[in-house]
């Protein structure tokens, strides 16, 4: 892998989310709700889903689109959105 500073900032982005998911959690403790998906979610669980669906878009989008990549960025924030929204 080239450690360049996409690479870099892509991990200290989820590091950083991990951080403060965990500070969320222990400042403001939540109870499972059931969404859309028929399972009880919490925010952890909702930032899972939206992680790995994410790269699973990325790489759709890599292996269909001619385009640039943005593209598949703002398609995930609208993922994100969805998933923290109903899920």
């Amino acid at each position: 892998m080239a450690w360049t500073l996409a690479t870099a900032l892509f991990f200290w982005i989820i590091a950083a989310l991990i951080l403060l998911f965990l500070v969320l959690a222990l400042r403001f403790p939540e109870t499972p709700r059931k969404g859309v998906l028929g399972i009880e979610t919490t925010r952890g669980d909702r930032l899972f889903i939206t992680l790995l669906g994410s790269a699973f878009l990325n790489l759709a989008w890599l292996g269909l689109v001619d385009r640039a990549q943005w593209g598949a960025l703002v398609l995930c924030l609208i993922f994100a959105a969805g998933v923290f929204r109903w899920a």
